[in-house]
């Protein structure tokens, strides 16, 4: 497995390898005693599964507030997305920046997102299945969002907001600078 790292401290980008021969191909998406030997050491408890039927769908920004905070390793099973985290850890010298990573079905990249970071993605073709797994399980009363196209955080998503497809709950979210996170830097990643 190689692991990247990004602009963002503790946001890693893991690329498995694929073996192919004949009869298509095959990878191991995650291997705990392998990654835990590069210093990543997660115990995820939770799958999540969605499938987006419309290009432009955006989910997100989404967090989990502790005591039920999540770490996040999300991967494409068919499509593409734009995948994005926001640093939204107090006191951290990237407060508020971003990254984004296009993670497809045919790229096999998956994105690391660690407790303290706000998470969404927008589709890049119709009936695109995102799979996720977390370091802990869905607790709704700590569940919480912040507004996709904030222009103070001033992510690129490649769509418009007159363009995109969102739910109730992201459509209602606070802007970043409304919103108190509950998350604080620890000063060590």
């Amino acid at each position: 497995m190689q692991i990247e790292d990004t602009a963002l401290s503790g946001v890693k980008v893991l690329i498995p390898r694929r073996f192919g021969d004949a009869r298509g191909w095959f990878m191991e998406s995650w291997n705990r005693e392998v990654l835990r030997a590069q210093g990543i050491d997660l115990d995820f408890v939770q799958d999540n599964h969605s499938l987006s039927a419309a290009a432009g769908t955006v989910r997100g920004l989404h967090y989990q507030r502790p005591p039920r905070a999540q770490d996040k390793l999300v991967r494409v099973i068919a499509g593409a997305i734009l995948d994005v985290a926001v640093d939204a850890r107090k006191g951290s010298p990237t407060y508020g920046k971003w990254v984004a990573e296009e993670l497809t079905a045919v790229n096999s990249r998956q994105l690391l997102i660690p407790v303290g970071f706000l998470h969404g993605f927008v589709t890049l073709t119709p009936d695109t299945q995102v799979a996720y797994k977390c370091t802990d399980t869905y607790a709704p009363d700590c569940d919480g969002g912040v507004a996709w196209d904030d222009p103070t955080l001033g992510i690129d998503w490649g769509i418009g907001a007159d363009k995109a497809v969102l739910s109730d709950k992201d459509r209602a979210a606070p802007r970043f600078a409304e919103w108190d996170s509950p998350f604080t830097w620890d000063g060590t990643k």
